[in-house]
Protein backbone atom coordinates (compact mmCIF):
# COMPACT_ATOMS: atom_id res chain seq x y z
CA UNK A 1 0.00 0.00 0.00
CA UNK A 2 1.34 3.57 -0.99
CA UNK A 3 0.84 6.58 0.57
CA UNK A 4 -0.44 8.25 -3.02
CA UNK A 5 -3.25 5.63 -3.64
CA UNK A 6 -7.34 5.70 -2.93
CA UNK A 7 -6.57 2.54 -1.00
CA UNK A 8 -4.50 4.33 1.53
CA UNK A 9 -7.49 6.92 2.00
CA UNK A 10 -10.04 4.55 3.09
CA UNK A 11 -7.31 2.44 5.39
CA UNK A 12 -6.48 5.65 7.15
CA UNK A 13 -9.53 7.13 7.54
CA UNK A 14 -10.61 3.68 8.92
CA UNK A 15 -7.50 4.15 11.04
CA UNK A 16 -8.29 7.36 12.59
CA UNK A 17 -11.76 6.43 13.09
CA UNK A 18 -10.98 3.09 15.51
CA UNK A 19 -7.78 5.02 16.74
CA UNK A 20 -10.55 7.84 18.19
CA UNK A 21 -13.46 5.48 19.86
CA UNK A 22 -13.58 4.63 23.29
CA UNK A 23 -11.46 1.88 23.35
CA UNK A 24 -8.91 1.21 26.06
CA UNK A 25 -4.96 2.00 24.94
CA UNK A 26 -4.12 -1.32 24.79
CA UNK A 27 -7.15 -2.33 22.52
CA UNK A 28 -5.61 0.61 20.41
CA UNK A 29 -2.55 -0.41 19.91
CA UNK A 30 -3.27 -3.56 19.08
CA UNK A 31 -5.81 -2.08 16.36
CA UNK A 32 -2.16 -0.10 14.92
CA UNK A 33 -0.58 -3.36 15.13
CA UNK A 34 -2.73 -5.04 12.80
CA UNK A 35 -2.92 -1.86 10.56
CA UNK A 36 0.88 -1.96 10.16
CA UNK A 37 0.49 -5.47 9.28
CA UNK A 38 -2.30 -5.01 6.80
CA UNK A 39 -0.66 -2.04 5.36
CA UNK A 40 2.57 -3.99 4.52
CA UNK A 41 0.74 -7.52 3.38
CA UNK A 42 -0.52 -5.22 0.75
CA UNK A 43 2.32 -5.69 -1.28
CA UNK A 44 3.46 -9.41 -0.47
CA UNK A 45 1.83 -10.65 2.86
CA UNK A 46 4.36 -13.96 3.04
CA UNK A 47 7.00 -11.27 4.13
CA UNK A 48 5.00 -10.52 7.21
CA UNK A 49 6.95 -13.55 8.54
CA UNK A 50 9.96 -11.65 8.30
CA UNK A 51 8.87 -8.72 9.82
CA UNK A 52 7.87 -11.43 12.75
CA UNK A 53 11.20 -13.27 12.69
CA UNK A 54 13.25 -9.89 12.79
CA UNK A 55 10.68 -8.89 15.51
CA UNK A 56 10.54 -11.87 17.87
CA UNK A 57 14.46 -12.58 17.45
CA UNK A 58 15.55 -8.82 18.62
CA UNK A 59 13.05 -8.50 21.43
CA UNK A 60 14.25 -11.37 23.32
CA UNK A 61 17.75 -10.99 22.42
CA UNK A 62 17.73 -7.38 23.28
CA UNK A 63 16.04 -8.35 27.09
CA UNK A 64 18.66 -10.98 27.27
CA UNK A 65 21.78 -8.51 25.92
CA UNK A 66 20.10 -5.75 29.03
CA UNK A 67 20.52 -8.62 32.05
CA UNK A 68 23.42 -10.78 30.73
CA UNK A 69 27.08 -9.59 32.65
CA UNK A 70 29.00 -12.43 31.27
CA UNK A 71 31.06 -10.82 28.12
CA UNK A 72 31.43 -13.85 26.26
CA UNK A 73 27.79 -14.74 26.73
CA UNK A 74 26.68 -10.72 25.61
CA UNK A 75 29.26 -11.59 22.79
CA UNK A 76 26.85 -14.66 21.57
CA UNK A 77 23.82 -13.00 22.00
CA UNK A 78 24.66 -10.07 20.06
CA UNK A 79 26.14 -12.57 17.22
CA UNK A 80 22.99 -13.90 17.01
CA UNK A 81 21.13 -11.07 16.34
CA UNK A 82 23.47 -9.62 13.89
CA UNK A 83 22.76 -12.89 12.18
CA UNK A 84 19.76 -13.33 12.45
CA UNK A 85 19.01 -10.12 10.52
CA UNK A 86 21.99 -9.56 8.29
CA UNK A 87 21.79 -12.95 6.60
CA UNK A 88 17.71 -12.05 6.02
CA UNK A 89 19.00 -8.71 3.98
CA UNK A 90 21.82 -10.21 2.18
CA UNK A 91 19.98 -13.17 0.86
CA UNK A 92 16.65 -10.91 -0.33
CA UNK A 93 18.89 -7.87 -1.21
CA UNK A 94 22.03 -8.49 -1.96
CA UNK A 95 21.81 -12.53 -3.20
CA UNK A 96 21.71 -12.03 -6.73
CA UNK A 97 24.50 -9.32 -6.88
CA UNK A 98 26.56 -11.52 -4.92
CA UNK A 99 26.05 -14.83 -7.18
CA UNK A 100 26.45 -12.48 -10.38
CA UNK A 101 29.91 -10.55 -9.13
CA UNK A 102 30.86 -14.64 -7.69
CA UNK A 103 30.50 -15.65 -11.41
CA UNK A 104 32.16 -13.16 -12.95
CA UNK A 105 35.13 -13.77 -11.27
CA UNK A 106 35.41 -17.50 -11.63
CA UNK A 107 34.61 -17.07 -15.07
CA UNK A 108 37.32 -14.61 -15.57
CA UNK A 109 39.71 -17.48 -14.04
CA UNK A 110 38.24 -19.55 -16.93
CA UNK A 111 35.85 -21.90 -14.85
CA UNK A 112 32.77 -22.05 -16.68
CA UNK A 113 30.21 -22.17 -14.44
CA UNK A 114 26.42 -20.63 -14.82
CA UNK A 115 23.98 -22.05 -12.31
CA UNK A 116 19.90 -21.03 -13.02
CA UNK A 117 19.66 -17.38 -12.16
CA UNK A 118 17.35 -17.21 -8.26
CA UNK A 119 14.71 -15.61 -8.22
CA UNK A 120 14.25 -13.11 -5.55
CA UNK A 121 11.73 -11.07 -4.84
CA UNK A 122 13.19 -7.90 -3.03
CA UNK A 123 10.40 -7.61 0.29
CA UNK A 124 9.51 -3.65 0.65
CA UNK A 125 11.30 -2.04 3.19
CA UNK A 126 13.38 -4.57 4.24
CA UNK A 127 16.69 -2.20 4.90
CA UNK A 128 14.62 -0.28 7.17
CA UNK A 129 13.36 -2.31 9.91
CA UNK A 130 16.66 -4.57 9.37
CA UNK A 131 18.58 -0.94 10.84
CA UNK A 132 15.76 -0.33 13.32
CA UNK A 133 15.47 -3.69 14.90
CA UNK A 134 19.16 -3.22 14.95
CA UNK A 135 19.90 -0.53 16.68
CA UNK A 136 17.57 -1.72 19.29
CA UNK A 137 20.15 -5.09 19.85
CA UNK A 138 23.03 -2.71 19.87
CA UNK A 139 21.90 -0.27 22.24
CA UNK A 140 20.71 -3.16 24.58
CA UNK A 141 24.41 -4.77 24.32
CA UNK A 142 25.68 -1.10 25.00
CA UNK A 143 23.35 -0.77 28.12
CA UNK A 144 22.35 2.34 26.53
CA UNK A 145 18.59 2.65 27.13
CA UNK A 146 16.10 0.17 29.05
CA UNK A 147 14.77 -2.62 27.34
CA UNK A 148 11.44 -2.65 26.06
CA UNK A 149 8.92 -4.35 28.87
CA UNK A 150 6.12 -5.05 26.21
CA UNK A 151 5.98 -7.24 22.97
CA UNK A 152 3.44 -5.58 21.95
CA UNK A 153 5.12 -1.97 22.67
CA UNK A 154 8.17 -3.57 20.70
CA UNK A 155 6.36 -4.72 17.71
CA UNK A 156 4.33 -1.94 17.02
CA UNK A 157 8.09 -0.07 17.44
CA UNK A 158 8.96 -2.37 14.46
CA UNK A 159 6.14 -1.97 12.11
CA UNK A 160 4.12 1.49 13.03
CA UNK A 161 3.05 2.13 9.31
CA UNK A 162 3.72 5.30 8.72
CA UNK A 163 7.69 4.78 9.07
CA UNK A 164 7.72 0.71 7.89
CA UNK A 165 8.87 1.11 4.60
CA UNK A 166 11.45 4.35 3.68
CA UNK A 167 11.78 5.38 7.04
CA UNK A 168 12.09 7.66 9.15
CA UNK A 169 14.63 5.14 11.07
CA UNK A 170 13.76 5.56 14.57
CA UNK A 171 15.42 4.44 17.61
CA UNK A 172 13.23 2.77 20.67
CA UNK A 173 13.81 5.91 22.57
CA UNK A 174 12.14 8.64 20.35
CA UNK A 175 9.65 6.13 19.76
CA UNK A 176 8.75 3.50 22.66
CA UNK A 177 7.94 5.96 24.91
CA UNK A 178 5.25 7.35 22.89
CA UNK A 179 3.59 4.05 23.33
CA UNK A 180 3.29 3.80 27.39
CA UNK A 181 0.33 6.26 27.31
CA UNK A 182 -2.75 7.00 25.42
CA UNK A 183 -1.59 9.19 22.46
CA UNK A 184 -4.43 11.12 21.08
CA UNK A 185 -3.77 13.97 18.51
CA UNK A 186 -5.50 17.18 19.26
CA UNK A 187 -7.32 19.23 16.60
CA UNK A 188 -3.95 21.63 15.63
CA UNK A 189 -1.86 18.29 15.40
CA UNK A 190 -4.51 16.60 13.15
CA UNK A 191 -4.42 19.84 11.19
CA UNK A 192 -1.21 20.01 10.90
CA UNK A 193 -0.64 16.45 9.91
CA UNK A 194 -3.42 16.45 7.31
CA UNK A 195 -1.20 19.58 6.05
CA UNK A 196 2.07 17.64 5.97
CA UNK A 197 0.16 14.85 4.30
CA UNK A 198 -0.90 17.02 1.53
CA UNK A 199 2.32 18.79 1.23
CA UNK A 200 4.45 15.05 0.93
CA UNK A 201 1.94 13.98 -1.36
CA UNK A 202 2.02 17.26 -3.66
CA UNK A 203 5.80 17.24 -3.27
CA UNK A 204 5.62 13.24 -4.52
CA UNK A 205 2.64 13.33 -7.10
CA UNK A 206 2.86 16.58 -8.75
CA UNK A 207 6.53 17.56 -8.69
CA UNK A 208 8.46 14.36 -8.58
CA UNK A 209 6.09 12.21 -10.89
CA UNK A 210 4.30 14.75 -13.30
CA UNK A 211 6.76 17.04 -13.42
CA UNK A 212 10.18 15.93 -13.61
CA UNK A 213 10.27 12.13 -13.80
CA UNK A 214 9.52 12.49 -17.86
CA UNK A 215 12.57 14.22 -18.35
CA UNK A 216 14.66 11.94 -16.21
CA UNK A 217 13.52 8.70 -17.76
CA UNK A 218 13.74 10.32 -20.84
CA UNK A 219 17.63 11.46 -20.34
CA UNK A 220 18.52 7.96 -18.20
CA UNK A 221 16.80 5.76 -20.79
CA UNK A 222 18.49 6.88 -23.63
CA UNK A 223 20.94 4.60 -25.00
CA UNK A 224 22.42 7.62 -27.32
CA UNK A 225 24.75 10.35 -26.72
CA UNK A 226 23.28 13.19 -25.91
CA UNK A 227 23.09 17.07 -26.21
CA UNK A 228 24.92 18.83 -23.08
CA UNK A 229 22.07 20.57 -21.92
CA UNK A 230 19.74 17.31 -22.16
CA UNK A 231 22.15 15.61 -20.36
CA UNK A 232 22.31 18.55 -17.69
CA UNK A 233 18.38 18.71 -17.71
CA UNK A 234 18.16 15.03 -17.10
CA UNK A 235 20.38 14.59 -14.27
CA UNK A 236 18.71 17.95 -13.13
CA UNK A 237 15.64 16.06 -12.99
CA UNK A 238 16.87 13.49 -11.19
CA UNK A 239 17.76 15.59 -8.52
CA UNK A 240 14.49 16.97 -7.72
CA UNK A 241 12.51 14.49 -8.50
CA UNK A 242 14.23 12.12 -5.67
CA UNK A 243 14.24 14.96 -3.43
CA UNK A 244 10.30 15.45 -3.78
CA UNK A 245 10.09 11.92 -4.01
CA UNK A 246 11.89 10.49 -0.34
CA UNK A 247 11.65 14.04 1.02
CA UNK A 248 8.05 13.76 0.06
CA UNK A 249 7.27 10.30 1.71
CA UNK A 250 9.31 11.42 4.84
CA UNK A 251 6.53 14.55 4.69
CA UNK A 252 3.46 12.25 4.65
CA UNK A 253 5.14 9.92 7.54
CA UNK A 254 5.60 12.74 9.81
CA UNK A 255 1.88 13.91 8.77
CA UNK A 256 0.16 10.32 9.22
CA UNK A 257 1.93 9.88 13.01
CA UNK A 258 0.81 13.43 13.75
CA UNK A 259 -2.58 13.01 12.98
CA UNK A 260 -2.48 9.65 15.27
CA UNK A 261 -0.97 11.63 18.18
CA UNK A 262 2.20 10.27 17.76
CA UNK A 263 5.83 12.37 16.77
CA UNK A 264 8.58 11.30 14.16
CA UNK A 265 12.14 12.77 13.74
CA UNK A 266 12.50 14.74 10.88
CA UNK A 267 14.30 13.08 8.13
CA UNK A 268 15.38 16.32 5.72
CA UNK A 269 16.06 19.89 6.36
CA UNK A 270 16.44 21.11 2.74
CA UNK A 271 19.24 19.50 2.09
CA UNK A 272 19.98 21.39 -1.39
CA UNK A 273 21.05 24.24 0.44
CA UNK A 274 24.02 22.86 2.26
CA UNK A 275 27.19 24.56 2.53
CA UNK A 276 29.40 21.67 2.20
CA UNK A 277 28.73 18.03 2.06
CA UNK A 278 29.05 17.38 6.41
CA UNK A 279 26.69 19.48 5.93
CA UNK A 280 24.62 18.20 3.41
CA UNK A 281 24.60 14.98 5.88
CA UNK A 282 23.15 16.80 8.39
CA UNK A 283 20.12 17.46 6.29
CA UNK A 284 20.03 14.62 3.38
CA UNK A 285 18.41 11.29 4.88
CA UNK A 286 19.09 12.66 8.54
CA UNK A 287 17.93 9.40 10.37
CA UNK A 288 20.04 7.41 8.36
CA UNK A 289 23.14 9.67 8.40
CA UNK A 290 22.81 9.81 12.35
CA UNK A 291 22.22 5.39 12.19
CA UNK A 292 25.99 5.25 10.38
CA UNK A 293 27.37 7.77 12.33
CA UNK A 294 26.50 6.26 15.59
CA UNK A 295 26.54 2.75 14.55
CA UNK A 296 29.62 2.55 12.43
CA UNK A 297 31.88 5.26 11.83
CA UNK A 298 32.00 5.87 15.80
CA UNK A 299 32.38 2.01 16.29
CA UNK A 300 35.41 2.01 13.38
CA UNK A 301 37.21 4.87 15.30
CA UNK A 302 35.47 8.03 14.11
CA UNK A 303 37.99 10.76 13.93
CA UNK A 304 39.52 9.69 17.33
CA UNK A 305 42.89 7.53 16.16
CA UNK A 306 44.71 10.03 13.73
CA UNK A 307 44.12 11.63 10.58
CA UNK A 308 44.74 8.26 8.04
CA UNK A 309 41.93 6.37 10.48
CA UNK A 310 39.85 9.35 10.08
CA UNK A 311 39.46 9.61 6.30
CA UNK A 312 39.62 5.49 6.22
CA UNK A 313 36.52 5.67 8.58
CA UNK A 314 34.85 8.57 6.68
CA UNK A 315 35.13 6.29 3.13
CA UNK A 316 34.14 2.83 4.72
CA UNK A 317 30.94 4.35 5.70
CA UNK A 318 30.10 6.23 2.65
CA UNK A 319 30.67 3.05 0.79
CA UNK A 320 28.77 1.24 2.95
CA UNK A 321 26.01 3.92 2.76
CA UNK A 322 25.97 3.78 -0.70
CA UNK A 323 25.63 -0.05 -0.66
CA UNK A 324 22.85 0.22 1.38
CA UNK A 325 21.03 1.78 -0.44
CA UNK A 326 21.21 -1.01 -3.60
CA UNK A 327 22.99 -4.10 -5.22
CA UNK A 328 24.77 -2.46 -7.54
CA UNK A 329 28.34 -1.20 -7.62
CA UNK A 330 27.09 1.87 -8.68
CA UNK A 331 25.58 2.49 -6.14
CA UNK A 332 29.12 2.16 -4.08
CA UNK A 333 30.85 4.40 -6.39
CA UNK A 334 28.16 7.19 -5.31
CA UNK A 335 29.00 6.74 -1.81
CA UNK A 336 32.60 6.92 -2.46
CA UNK A 337 32.50 10.15 -4.41
CA UNK A 338 30.43 11.90 -1.42
CA UNK A 339 33.23 10.10 0.83
CA UNK A 340 36.17 11.49 -1.49
CA UNK A 341 34.43 14.76 -0.96
CA UNK A 342 34.09 14.69 2.50
CA UNK A 343 37.89 14.65 2.43
CA UNK A 344 38.09 16.98 0.45
CA UNK A 345 35.90 19.04 2.84
CA UNK A 346 37.96 18.15 5.80
CA UNK A 347 41.69 18.38 4.31
CA UNK A 348 40.60 21.71 3.39
CA UNK A 349 38.80 23.05 6.85
CA UNK A 350 42.18 21.22 8.66
CA UNK A 351 44.49 23.27 6.86
CA UNK A 352 42.87 26.79 7.27
CA UNK A 353 43.50 29.03 9.87
CA UNK A 354 40.81 31.71 9.92
CA UNK A 355 37.66 30.70 11.88
CA UNK A 356 35.66 33.56 10.68
CA UNK A 357 31.99 32.34 9.29
CA UNK A 358 32.00 33.52 5.70
CA UNK A 359 29.43 35.93 4.58
CA UNK A 360 26.34 35.62 3.11
CA UNK A 361 27.68 35.74 -0.64
CA UNK A 362 30.16 33.18 -0.46
CA UNK A 363 27.55 31.56 1.73
CA UNK A 364 25.35 31.05 -1.33
CA UNK A 365 27.82 30.40 -3.57
CA UNK A 366 29.59 27.27 -1.75
CA UNK A 367 25.74 26.50 -1.74
CA UNK A 368 25.68 26.46 -5.46
CA UNK A 369 29.14 24.94 -5.45
CA UNK A 370 27.58 21.78 -3.35
CA UNK A 371 24.76 21.38 -5.06
CA UNK A 372 26.56 21.67 -8.42
CA UNK A 373 29.09 18.35 -7.05
CA UNK A 374 25.57 16.22 -5.18
CA UNK A 375 24.28 16.66 -8.80
CA UNK A 376 27.45 14.86 -10.38
CA UNK A 377 27.01 12.00 -7.52
CA UNK A 378 23.20 11.64 -8.57
CA UNK A 379 24.62 10.51 -11.64
CA UNK A 380 26.05 6.99 -10.43
CA UNK A 381 22.44 6.64 -8.39
CA UNK A 382 20.30 6.40 -11.28
CA UNK A 383 22.31 4.93 -13.94
CA UNK A 384 22.28 1.13 -14.16
CA UNK A 385 25.53 1.13 -15.26
CA UNK A 386 29.35 2.51 -15.02
CA UNK A 387 29.16 2.80 -19.10
CA UNK A 388 26.04 4.81 -19.05
CA UNK A 389 27.10 7.11 -15.99
CA UNK A 390 30.34 7.05 -18.41
CA UNK A 391 27.98 8.41 -21.22
CA UNK A 392 26.05 10.96 -19.47
CA UNK A 393 28.91 12.29 -17.62
CA UNK A 394 30.55 13.01 -20.84
CA UNK A 395 27.72 14.31 -22.23
CA UNK A 396 27.74 16.98 -19.47
CA UNK A 397 30.58 18.31 -19.92
CA UNK A 398 31.06 18.08 -23.51
CA UNK A 399 33.59 15.58 -23.77
CA UNK A 400 32.00 13.94 -26.53
CA UNK A 401 30.41 14.88 -29.72
CA UNK A 402 26.95 16.55 -29.06
CA UNK A 403 24.52 14.06 -29.58
CA UNK A 404 20.35 13.54 -30.16
CA UNK A 405 17.84 16.12 -27.83
CA UNK A 406 15.25 13.69 -26.01
CA UNK A 407 13.82 16.90 -24.09
CA UNK A 408 11.41 18.86 -25.63
CA UNK A 409 11.59 23.10 -24.84
CA UNK A 410 9.04 22.90 -22.67
CA UNK A 411 10.27 20.07 -20.67
CA UNK A 412 13.83 21.66 -20.19
CA UNK A 413 11.94 25.02 -19.32
CA UNK A 414 9.71 23.06 -16.54
CA UNK A 415 13.03 21.48 -15.26
CA UNK A 416 14.60 24.89 -15.19
CA UNK A 417 12.01 26.25 -13.41
CA UNK A 418 11.35 23.81 -10.94
CA UNK A 419 14.91 23.28 -10.08
CA UNK A 420 15.38 26.70 -9.60
CA UNK A 421 12.68 27.49 -7.58
CA UNK A 422 13.73 24.36 -5.25
CA UNK A 423 17.02 25.57 -4.84
CA UNK A 424 15.80 29.05 -4.05
CA UNK A 425 12.81 27.71 -1.70
CA UNK A 426 15.52 25.83 0.47
CA UNK A 427 17.87 28.46 0.69
CA UNK A 428 15.31 30.91 1.64
CA UNK A 429 13.63 28.16 4.18
CA UNK A 430 17.04 26.46 5.57
CA UNK A 431 16.92 27.20 9.30
CA UNK A 432 13.26 26.98 9.67
CA UNK A 433 10.65 24.37 9.71
CA UNK A 434 7.22 24.73 7.72
CA UNK A 435 5.60 23.66 10.87
CA UNK A 436 7.58 27.05 12.40
CA UNK A 437 6.02 29.18 8.77
CA UNK A 438 2.40 27.99 8.83
CA UNK A 439 1.22 29.79 12.01
CA UNK A 440 2.48 32.97 10.82
CA UNK A 441 0.55 32.76 8.07
CA UNK A 442 -2.95 34.33 7.63
CA UNK A 443 -5.97 31.75 7.29
CA UNK A 444 -6.69 32.40 3.47
CA UNK A 445 -3.15 32.54 2.79
CA UNK A 446 -2.69 28.90 4.28
CA UNK A 447 -5.93 27.77 3.37
CA UNK A 448 -5.13 29.16 -0.38
CA UNK A 449 -2.13 27.02 -0.15
CA UNK A 450 -3.54 24.02 0.98
CA UNK A 451 -6.87 24.57 -1.71
CA UNK A 452 -4.17 24.78 -4.73
CA UNK A 453 -2.10 21.92 -3.37
CA UNK A 454 -5.15 19.55 -3.60
CA UNK A 455 -6.54 21.19 -6.72
CA UNK A 456 -3.12 20.17 -8.45
CA UNK A 457 -3.01 16.70 -6.41
CA UNK A 458 -6.35 15.53 -8.13
CA UNK A 459 -5.37 16.64 -11.13
CA UNK A 460 -2.10 14.50 -11.37
CA UNK A 461 -3.17 11.51 -9.15
CA UNK A 462 -3.04 9.27 -12.39
CA UNK A 463 0.59 10.17 -12.56
CA UNK A 464 1.32 8.63 -9.32
CA UNK A 465 3.77 5.66 -8.74
CA UNK A 466 5.50 3.64 -5.92
CA UNK A 467 8.20 6.31 -3.92
CA UNK A 468 11.88 5.60 -5.07
CA UNK A 469 12.92 4.44 -1.95
CA UNK A 470 10.66 1.89 -1.65
CA UNK A 471 13.23 -0.55 -3.98
CA UNK A 472 15.97 0.49 -0.82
Amino acid sequence: MIFNSYTFVVFFIIVMILHNLPFSWKTKKINLLLASYIFYAAWNPVFILLLWLSTIIDFYVGKALYVQEDKRKKNILLVVSLIGNLCMLIFFKYGTFLLDNFLTLVNAFGVDFHPAKPNIILPAGISFYTFTTLCYTIDMYKKESAPVKSLLDFSLFVTFFPHLVAGPIVRPPQLVPQFENERKASQDQIIQGLFLLSLGLFMKVVLADSMLAVAANAVFNSNQPLASLDAWMGVLAFSGQIFFDFAGYSTCAIGVAACLGFALPQNFLYPYAAIGFSDFWRRWHITLSAWLRDYLYIPLGGNRNGKFKTYRNLMITMLLGGLWHGANWTFVAWGGLHGFYLWVEKAILDARKETNKPSFVPKFLLAMATFFLVNVTWVFFRAGTFTQAGSILQSMFGMMPQGNAVLTTLAIWKVGVIVVGMFLAQWLMRNRLVLEVIPKLSWWAFGSIWAVMLLLLIWSQESGSSFIYFQF
